[in-house]
C-alpha cells in the first residue's frame, strides 16, 4: 500500500492494552488508570482479524505493544497467529521487560523475532524514581533470559530526560561496546496528561554527538526506520537517535496504528481515528472482511505529510502514549 505522498506502508503496530505494571512519570498517572470496562476493549481475537486484514492488504511487519503487552493474558497465542500468516516477515514486541524472564521462551516459541525494551537508566534507585516503584534487576534479568533464547537483535529504548539521566549517556555508550545491543535515545515527546512535564525537561539528541564526535555514522540499510545510527569505534552494538522533535522522520514514515480499544490511528501524533470495532462487532462476517479493507485504505489515504511538535503552538494531542501504543 501507498498514501497519498507515495510512502509504501506496510508496518502496523499493535497496542494491546493499556494497562502497564509500571507507572513511568512520563507515560502514567501516579494512581495507574481506571480499569475500561471489557466491551470497550478489542479481544485479542478481534486484534487478530484486522491484522489479517491489513496483511492481506500489503502489512508485512508487526509489532506488539501495550501499555505493557505482556500483562495481556494470551498475548504468545496471538503471536502465534499472526506468525501463522505467510504475508507478514516480522514480528516484534516493545516491553518494560519486568515479565521477561518468565516469557522469553514462549515468546520465541510463538514467532516472536525480537524484542524493544524501554530502559531510561541503569541505576537502581533512579528506575525506582522514574518508574514509580519498579525493579531494575528484574528487567536485566529479563533482557538475559531473552538474549539466551534468541530474541534478538535486542534494542533498549531510552527517553532522554533533562536532569535524570543526561549524565548516563556514557554509561550507556559503554554498554554498546561490550553488548551485541542497539541503545536508541528518543526524544522526549509531549503527549497527553504528561505534555507539561515533558516540554520542561526536553532535551535535544543532539548533544550527545556533540560531546561525542567519535561516533561512526553508519548508513541505515531500513529507510523507513526512525533511527539514525551510529557506533563507538570497536563496539559491538550500536547507537541510535530517534528525534521526532529536532528532526522530523515523517518523509519516510511507513506505519499506521492500531490501539487497544479498536481505533486505527494514521499518525502517532494525529486526533484521527477510525473506529475498526465498530465494524468487527456489527457488520456479518462476509462483510467484515470488506469493510475492515476499506477502513485500512482510509487510514493510509488519511496519514498526513508530517506532524506539527516542533512548530510553534502546537498542542499535545488528547490520548495519552499508553492509550495508543509505545
Amino acid at each position: 500500500m501507498r498514501d497519498e505522498l507515495g510512502r509504501k506502508i506496510n508496518y502496523l503496530r499493535i497496542s494491546v492494552t493499556d494497562r502497564c505494571n509500571l507507572r513511568c512519570r512520563y507515560c502514567m498517572p501516579p494512581e495507574g488508570i481506571s480499569k475500561k470496562e471489557h466491551d470497550v476493549m478489542m479481544t485479542l481475537e478481534e486484534a487478530f482479524e484486522v491484522v489479517r486484514a491489513c496483511a492481506a492488504l500489503g502489512i508485512d511487519k508487526v509489532r506488539i505493544t501495550g501499555g505493557e503487552p505482556l500483562v495481556r493474558k494470551g498475548i504468545t497465542g496471538l503471536i502465534k497467529r499472526i506468525s501463522g500468516l505467510s504475508s507478514v516477515k516480522d514480528i516484534a514486541l516493545t516491553t518494560n521487560g519486568i515479565l521477561l524472564k518468565q516469557y522469553a521462551y514462549d515468546l520465541k516459541q510463538a514467532g516472536l523475532n525480537r524484542i524493544n525494551v524501554s530502559l531510561d537508566t541503569l541505576d537502581e534507585a533512579k528506575y525506582r524514581d522514574i518508574t514509580r516503584g519498579g525493579d531494575l534487576n528484574q528487567t536485566l534479568e529479563g533482557l538475559r533470559e531473552a538474549q539466551m533464547v534468541g530474541l534478538t537483535p535486542i534494542k533498549l529504548n531510552t527517553v532522554l530526560i533533562g536532569g535524570f539521566n543526561v549524565d548516563e549517556i556514557d554509561s550507556f555508550l559503554a554498554l554498546t561496546v561490550t553488548e551485541p545491543v542497539d541503545v536508541r535515545f528518543i526524544e522526549l515527546m509531549p503527549l497527553g496528561q504528561a505534555g507539561a512535564w515533558a516540554k520542561e525537561r526536553f532535551v535535544s539528541n543532539s548533544i550527545i554527538l556533540q560531546k561525542h564526535p567519535e561516533l561512526i555514522p553508519l548508513e541505515n540499510e531500513d529507510k523507513s526506520s526512525p533511527a539514525k545510527y551510529y557506533r563507538v569505534p570497536g563496539a559491538k552494538g550500536r547507537i541510535g537517535f530517534i528525534n521526532p522533535i529536532s528532526h522530523q522522520f515523517c518523509s519516510h514514515c511507513n506505519r499506521i496504528r492500531l490501539t487497544a480499544d479498536g481505533k486505527l490511528k494514521p499518525c502517532l501524533h494525529s486526533n484521527q481515528e477510525i473506529d475498526v470495532k465498530a465494524i468487527l462487532r456489527q457488520e456479518k462476517p462476509g462483510e467484515r472482511e470488506q469493510l475492515l479493507a476499506q477502513a485500512v485504505k482510509q487510514a493510509v489515504k488519511g496519514k498526513p505529510e508530517q506532524h506539527g511538535l516542533n512548530q510553534e503552538g502546537c498542542e499535545p494531542i488528547g490520548r495519552d502514549m499508553f492509550r495508543i501504543g509505545g
